[in-house]
């Protein structure tokens, strides 16, 4: 598997717009993209105006088939009007992990 956390710190205005570009693309990605097996936005305590990305993928193949993606180039190049700073991204190789089924999730 491989993985990366991206933060974001987003201009005071711009939270809405970013949350929903993130939206559009979160649903693209759901259905299109077999070898993403996490993708998910968080908002931050504390700080309204910071997101943290976690995303998750098969192996580095998928990533790079996501990154090729219409509906992610149309992110990154849309998301830079809504951004304080340069995202910072950190790629992870994972070392160890347990995993929740994904009937688990399902079932509240």
């Amino acid at each position: 598997m491989f993985g990366l956390v991206v933060r974001f710190n987003l201009r005071d205005d711009s939270r809405v717009e970013f949350d929903k570009l993130t939206d559009e693309t979160v649903a693209q990605i759901r259905t299109t993209e077999p070898g993403t097996l996490v993708y998910a936005c968080h908002e931050v305590e504390d700080d309204p105006d910071a997101r943290i990305f976690y995303e998750l993928y098969q192996d580095r193949a998928a990533f790079d088939a996501h990154e090729r993606q219409p509906h992610v180039r149309r992110f990154l190049a849309d998301r830079e009007q809504y951004l304080a700073a340069p995202p910072r991204v950190e790629f992870l190789n994972l070392r160890a992990a347990t995993f929740v089924p994904a009937d688990a999730l399902r079932s509240s």
